[in-house]
C-alpha cells in the first residue's frame, strides 16, 4: 500500500493502491524520476476523475484540498 500525506505534514491523508499510485505517476509531472509529491488543485481532481482515476483516490484528493486552492500532496510506501 501507499499513504499520501500533505507535503510537509506527517499526518497521513490515507492509503492508496499500486493502481492509484500508478494513476498519478501517468497523470502528472514530476520533476525527477525520484519525484514524489504533486501539486494538486481542483482542476488537477476533475482531470484524473475524467481519466478513470478511483473514487477512492479522488475522495482522498478532495479531502486534502479541502477550501484551499491547491496542495503539494507526497506518497510514500508503506
Amino acid at each position: 500500500m501507499i499513504t499520501l500525506s500533505l507535503k510537509g505534514s506527517a499526518e497521513p491523508l490515507g492509503k492508496i493502491d499500486e493502481a492509484d499510485l500508478r494513476m498519478l505517476i501517468d497523470q502528472l509531472v514530476e520533476e525527477t524520476e525520484e519525484d514524489t509529491d504533486y501539486y494538486v488543485n481542483a482542476l488537477t481532481i476533475d482531470l484524473l476523475e475524467q481519466n478513470g482515476a478511483s473514487s477512492r483516490l479522488i475522495g482522498l484528493l478532495k479531502q486534502a484540498l479541502g477550501d484551499s486552492e491547491g496542495v503539494d500532496i507526497v506518497w510514500r510506501e508503506s
